[in-house]
């Protein structure tokens, strides 16, 4: 690698759980000296503001199988096909010294590319559980780099626990000072994520109202509701007294967080590991549909840990969530516990763990 800045490749799908962990690991080779690329589709380029600004953006067109009438599943071989072979042509001209992906579909030309070209390549998977396309990749990349640990391994591969890399923004308010529930201002954050935030647009909303008036008299709420329930929403807050912050996308969720007395989420790896790296009491709620129940498993140590109050989702219900938010606001030192507890479960230097583990790679991948 010498006489040049080696180059790093990264792919990821077009999802915030994806996006995050890979902004991390950018913001960290840059400063080590590499150049970063990023591959991913139209969704994924939503997430892309918060890059610095040296990584260079490939747009490209991805498929799903799991997505869309029988037509786009019909056509989806041959898009995968198609990009797969743009990504190798680009990957001969530009040879990166190692290649890794985030998940979703979007990192399936990447890293097939760099399977057929034999170029030094893993997988990061945030989840306790594969998605589909690590899945896929498992056997087939030279490590797995995990962000929740235990997560089960197909035989054959390559495990190695890192833990889940967060932005800089979040690791720059990592252990920020927790300001007890009390009788004063207090904040309450609800964030969704891409797939789950409907439910909490419709349940969050009236279990906030419904708390008795000593309490909700000192709240504000920052809710992350999708675009089109966000009016909604915001009305019916409106309507019952509750000063709140509706907006689709928040991007100073870093400052939010750190503010809140309680945060009130779906159980995302990016999530979980935002919670704990800044260390606040949280309520999650697990997402049901998600691939082999992922969302409980990444919850798994924050709930032991007594750092989170975990509701399935087919339990929750305007009451039952606003009577653990009433627990959680009414008990300043159970609170005050609950993020000691979350911070326990922050592994601070993922990113860095990250990085030095792509810097092996490609070294073995310059030896060979």
């Amino acid at each position: 690698m010498s006489g040049r800045e080696p180059l790093l490749l990264m792919a990821a799908g077009g999802t915030g759980g994806h996006m995050f962990p890979a902004q991390a690991l950018a913001e960290v080779m840059l400063r080590r000296g590499w150049r970063v690329k990023l591959s991913t589709d139209a969704r994924g380029a939503r997430y892309t503001g918060g890059f610095p600004h040296t990584v260079e953006i490939e747009q490209i067109s991805s498929a799903t199988f799991a997505r869309g009438g029988m037509g786009s599943k019909l056509v989806a071989p041959f898009r995968i096909a198609s990009g797969v072979i743009g990504a190798s042509a680009r990957m001969l001209r530009d040879r990166p010294d190692a290649v890794i992906g985030f998940g979703g579909y979007p990192t399936i030309p990447a890293l097939s590319a760099a399977t057929l070209l034999r170029r030094p390549r893993m997988v990061h998977e945030q989840n306790g559980v594969l998605g589909r396309v690590n899945r896929a990749f498992a056997r087939r990349v030279d490590v797995v780099a995990c962000g929740t640990w235990p997560t089960e391994i197909p035989e054959g591969g390559e495990a190695r626990h890192v833990g889940n890399p967060v932005r800089a923004a979040i690791a720059e308010r990592a252990g920020a000072g927790y300001i007890p529930p009390g009788d004063y201002p207090m904040s309450i954050l609800v964030i969704g994520g891409s797939q789950g935030a409907r439910i909490l647009s419709d349940l969050a909303p009236p279990a906030i109202a419904g708390l008795p008036m000593e309490i909700l008299r000192n709240i504000r709420v920052s809710h992350q509701a999708r675009d089109e329930d966000r009016e909604r929403v915001a009305t019916y807050y409106a309507e019952h007294g509750v000063t709140a912050e509706v907006e689709p996308f928040f991007r100073d969720v870093p400052r939010r967080m750190s503010e809140a007395q309680l945060v009130i989420s779906r159980a995302g790896a990016s999530s979980v590991a935002d919670i704990s790296a800044i260390g606040r009491p949280s309520i999650l709620i697990p997402l049901a549909i998600a691939t082999n129940d992922h969302q409980n498993a990444n919850a798994r140590a924050l709930r032991e840990a007594g750092g989170a109050i975990i509701i399935p989702e087919k339990r929750l219900t305007p009451e039952a969530l606003g009577e653990q938010i009433e627990t959680v606001l009414v008990n300043p030192e159970g609170a005050a516990q609950m993020a000691r507890a979350a911070l326990s479960c922050a592994v601070p230097d993922a990113a860095e763990r990250l990085a030095d583990l792509v810097e092996t790679l490609a070294g073995k991948g310059e030896s060979t």
